[in-house]
Order: C-alpha cells, then structure tokens, then sequence
C-alpha cells in the first residue's frame, strides 16, 4: 500500500491572478484538482502545509487525500509551481486517481551492500548515474524505492535496470533501452574522469573572462 497524507483545502471561488495574488498574501496556495472523468475544482491550501509537503522531496510521488471541505479525494500532485526567485509553491495541481489507475512516478533507487563489493574492497569507486527511476505503477502501490545490491560487484562491472528486481507490476517508463543505473569503476579512472570535468569547467570560466 502506498504512503497516503491528508491535506485540507478549500473551494477557491474566482480564478486569474488578481485572485491567486490575494489567496498568497492570505497564506494560501491556489490549485486545482482534476481527471477521473470529472470536471476540474479550483481550490487552494494552506501555504505551510504545502511547504513542509514539497520539502520532503517525496511529494509529487506520494497519494494525497485532499479534503475539500469535509469531502475527501484521492489523488497524486503532477505540477507544483515555484516561484522562480523565492522557491516556494505558488500554485499546484492534483489529478484524481481510483482503482487500478497507472501513473508515472520517479522512485528512489538505494544502493546496498557496498561493503560485499570486492571492486570497491579493492579501491574502486560507484559512480551513481542515476539516483531516481520514472517507473509506471498502480497508483495504489507506490514503491518507497528500488534497491540495487552491490554484492559481488567487480571493477568494470555495470548495473543495468534489468539487473535490478523492480515491484510487482511496476515497468521502467523508458522502454526502448536497458539504461544504467551504476558502474564500478577504477579509482584512477574516476580521478581522472573528476579532473577532467575539472579543468574543462576553469577553461569555460577563462574564456567568460
């Protein structure tokens, strides 16, 4: 079962941005809740709340049961919009989701069990090309994260998605290849690789000059 929160709104009356502007200084955030076959609800939420929310970094991937006054809807948040000098929500928007509803969420990927790895026993390093997989899943069974076990891992050796056992029903939202999640390189090689990106960041900056 995924991880549910509830978080109380209310019906917003007027759209454009006259409104939203006065619902900000209020210490609310304008949204809307739309999808499920239905037409869409302009409502808005409490700015702290929300906040405390986005912060987790898990919100656009957790079930939320928004209570527009007294009624309870499900759904998931597809768009939180910041404001682009302060960073904190201006508006958000939530899609309803019922049973058997597919959404594409990205999940953490843990990486465990380092210390079995005779690559990294021996002096290599992990290099994590990615921290998050978009994945198709029930809406309902949100996955917390996807582990990758490093046991037996050599120097040179590759983790592909397909090498890592994802939750009943879930499928990789890229199809059309079996992509990396990690390596295990060398650590002269993943030295190098940092120097590299080094030296090419301070010719940038002198050519800027």
């Amino acid at each position: 079962m995924a991880n549910v929160i509830e978080m109380k709104a209310e019906r917003r009356q007027q759209g454009g941005k006259g409104a939203a502007r006065r619902l900000r200084k209020a210490g609310r955030v304008p949204g809307v809740i739309y999808g499920g076959g239905e037409a869409p609800e302009m409502i808005h939420v409490n700015f702290v709340d929300l906040l405390k929310q986005v912060n987790t970094g898990t919100f656009e991937s957790t079930l939320v049961d928004v209570d527009v006054e007294g009624k309870k809807v499900r759904t998931i948040p597809r768009d939180v919009q910041l404001d682009p000098v302060r960073d904190f929500p201006i508006h958000v928007d939530f899609l309803r989701v019922g049973k058997g509803t597919r959404i594409a969420v990205e999940v953490p990927v843990e990486y465990i069990n380092e210390e079995q790895s005779p690559g990294l026993k021996r002096g290599g390093a992990l290099n994590v090309v990615r921290h998050e997989v978009e994945l198709y899943v029930d809406a309902e069974n949100i996955p917390e994260k996807i582990v990758v076990d490093l046991t037996g891992l050599e120097i040179g050796d590759v983790v592909h998605i397909s090498n890592v056992q994802l939750p009943e029903g879930a499928v990789p939202v890229i199809q059309d290849r079996d992509f990396t999640l990690a390596t295990i390189t060398g650590r002269a090689a993943a030295e190098a690789g940092a120097e590299g990106e080094a030296e090419e960041a301070e010719g940038e900056e002198g050519e800027e000059e």
